[in-house]
């Protein structure tokens, strides 16, 4: 008897939610009791004033999601949940870098976030901060070239998503 499993994979939830007090404690400790990983998590505002848009990124097997999305809709505040495919949405995140930048290697960190259509936000005597967008390989690539110059400090956001098209999240089927 061969037992297979489902695969894990990177899932991309978004969750309207009511813009209440308490309810991001309550949809992290949902996660946290049942043992469950947050990846990456941002909360902001929509574009409806009472209703705040979660996005949360889990690496799971189709059968935890599935239990994820059932006990997230138990969640009174929760209003709808999409789950996000790579071929029909647009992710991106966030990163602030400081990266040891003294006058004679200035030159070269500007000329790698240009590469990579990065902004200088600041430059210091000592210092250049970096801020770039893009998915998580773009990051990556642009840590791991800035790395040997001396990436002294990092900020990330949590990842970000928007399905594509002209629809809005409220008019989408949802999944589930």
């Amino acid at each position: 008897m061969s037992t297979t499993t489902a695969p894990i994979q990177t899932r991309i939830l978004s969750v309207l939610v009511e813009d209440k007090p308490g309810v991001l404690a309550r949809v992290s400790s949902l996660f946290s009791r049942r043992g469950f990983n947050i990846d990456s998590l941002a909360v902001g505002p929509t574009e409806q004033p009472s209703i705040s848009r979660m996005t949360i990124t889990v690496t799971v097997e189709e059968p935890v999601l599935e239990q994820i999305v059932k006990q997230l809709n138990k969640l009174v505040n929760v209003i709808k949940i999409v789950e996000h495919r790579v071929e029909t949405s647009v992710a991106r995140e966030l990163v602030l870098l400081k990266v040891r930048a003294d006058a004679a290697s200035r030159g070269q960190v500007i000329e790698i976030a240009n590469l990579f259509r990065a902004k200088v936000v600041d430059i210091t005597s000592d210092t250049v901060v970096i801020e770039a967008t893009g998915d998580q390989q773009k990051i990556e690539a642009l840590l791991r070239v800035l790395d040997p110059l001396g990436v002294k400090e990092i900020v990330q956001s949590g990842l970000i998503a928007l399905g594509r098209g002209s629809k809005p999240i409220t008019a989408q089927n949802q999944r589930w």
